[in-house]
């Protein structure tokens, strides 16, 4: 028999209209105009906190920036179903989460300006840092769950990573310990379809969704444009996680607008049409027109909603511009949580260097 075909979970279309679906859409039945308004404002001001620190990377004051133009449905509705216990291990891209996590603005870019090794207290906002090691923290966000599991801890991870990450080792180890061991764990893959310059189809010759069925996980395609239908599938995952059901993985489909780093150079690999198609498919333009048809959008919220993301990209800038530099012995500082003997022995002797050169 020929397999029945399958389509990534919609609840809401391009349009605005609403979709029909008994499954998923009883998952987000208490998510009223207030909670799409805030929904809302959350994508636009991470999109502003994109706009600007890309714009500070053009003029010299970050060295580097990931930009998440174009995922901001996939950031926010998967951000919005997380508990305050719940843990979240990030890849590089997750600006947006952060913000809903109650990350600072000025704490954003202090690792793209180099003045830290960190941007936040991952403790305080139950948020690891970025991770630059594509796939790596895949494994902490397994281990992370199962020792949380073993101490009896009524909690789920959640890892997010990109398309390219899926060809990573590290991956496969932590959906194969995952399932192995039924840890609550949430693998959240943005398929943007561009991993640098390789598209996504050299990633997988399957859906990626399906490649987690081989470790006997169950995966989901969303449509990562549509946050409703985001927070839908994330809030079932994490469900199931908590409630001792294992781990699942939920393949959300989106589309990276700008490039994969201010280091990049779209124009080289893909086409304007292209873009142009994606674009048309806006999460935030999307989640707009919803409100304007449940008559949930005025002037008076439009202002709000502007007002906020210029505050947030003030913080922002103000703090990047006046970001101190760091002092060179505070390179030692929290290698180790506790202090260690060799890490002291280390400072020592590059102080002794930094006063015989003359600092």
């Amino acid at each position: 028999m020929p397999e029945k075909n399958t389509y990534p979970v919609q609840l809401v279309q391009p349009d605005g209209r609403r979709v029909l679906d008994r499954v998923h859409a009883p998952l987000v039945a208490d998510i009223d105009g207030t909670r799409l308004r805030a929904m809302y404002t959350d994508m636009v001001v991470a999109r502003r906190i994109d706009t600007e620190a890309t714009a500070l990377q053009r003029q010299g004051q970050l060295g580097l920036w990931p930009p998440l133009l174009g995922q901001e449905g996939a950031q926010i509705g998967s951000a919005h179903a997380l508990a305050p216990d719940d843990y979240v291990f990030c890849s590089y891209r997750e600006a947006g989460v952060a913000y809903c996590r109650g990350v600072p603005p000025e704490d954003l870019t202090r690792l793209w300006r180099g003045a830290a090794h960190s941007c936040w207290d991952a403790d305080a906002v139950k948020m690891t840092n970025p991770s630059i090691v594509v796939g790596a923290h895949g494994l902490h966000a397994t281990g992370y769950a199962y020792a949380a599991h073993l101490e009896g801890a009524e909690i789920a991870t959640i890892a997010y990573f990109g398309d390219g990450a899926t060809s990573q080792g590290d991956t496969a180890e932590a959906l194969g310990f995952a399932a192995g061991w039924s840890v609550p764990v949430v693998f959240f893959c943005q398929n943007n379809h561009w991993a640098i310059s390789a598209p996504v189809r050299i990633q997988s010759a399957t859906p990626i969704a399906r490649r987690a069925l081989g470790y006997g996980i169950p995966g989901v395609q969303v449509d990562g444009n549509d946050a409703l239908a985001v927070l839908a599938v994330t809030r079932q995952a994490l469900l199931r996680a908590r409630a001792g059901g294992g781990p699942s993985f939920i393949e959300a489909i989106t589309y990276r607008m700008g490039p994969h780093t201010t280091a990049d150079d779209p124009t080289r690999y893909r086409t304007a049409a292209e873009l142009e198609i994606w674009q048309q498919r806006d999460p935030i333009d999307r989640l707009r027109r919803l409100l304007e048809r449940e008559e949930l959008w005025d002037t008076a919220f439009e202002n709000s909603v502007a007002e906020r993301a210029d505050e947030v990209a003030t913080r922002l800038r103000t703090a990047t511009l006046t970001m101190p530099d760091p002092e060179p012995a505070e390179l030692f500082d929290h290698v180790y949580a506790t202090p260690h003997r060799l890490i002291e022995e280390e400072r020592r002797e590059y102080a002794a260097y930094l006063e015989g050169a003359g600092r």
